[in-house]
């Protein structure tokens, strides 16, 4: 089952289109650590937030070599709005499937005023230069989580 990821596992496989053109994979970044963090939705005010902390600490990850690649469901073309919109400096890619979302474990039944439905939990997986999960944020609080994330990243 996908919700059993666990650190130490190789992380799921991914090849996803991005923002600004072209694809993003798991196997083009071996030998360099990568963020993956999964997000809901594009310019929503968590959303927003978080790739706004990612962005303003993204010549602090690029120091300490990592990728960080934002996933949501919404298209290629929204990403690019949404980027655009709020100066994003991080790659985000589209899993319009959400296939990548369910190797993850990511596409979870949630619950709002009572109406269940289907939907991204807010999550984050620092992923080893050997591809391997070093670390998993699950249903995460955007206050703080960037830097939680690089200084898990520097060790």
């Amino acid at each position: 089952m996908a919700n059993a990821l666990k650190p130490g596992d190789a992380a799921p496989k991914f090849d996803l289109p991005i923002a600004g053109g072209g694809r993003i994979k798991l196997a083009s970044l071996k030998g360099s650590p990568a963020v993956l963090y999964f997000y809901p939705k594009d310019d929503t005010s968590g959303c927003t937030q978080e790739a706004l902390n990612f962005t303003e600490k993204s010549a602090e990850f690029a120091a300490a070599g990592a990728t960080v690649i934002g996933v949501s469901r919404d298209s290629v073309a929204s990403h690019e709005k949404f980027a655009a919109k709020h100066g994003l400096e991080v790659v985000l890619a589209s899993d319009e499937d959400g296939a990548v979302c369910e190797a993850y474990g990511v596409w979870v039944e949630k619950s709002m005023y009572g109406r269940k439905y289907m939907g991204v939990e807010r999550a984050t997986f620092l992923i080893g230069g050997n591809g391997k999960i070093l670390e998993i944020w699950r249903k995460v609080k955007v206050k703080g989580h960037a830097e939680a994330v690089l200084a898990a990243l520097r060790g």
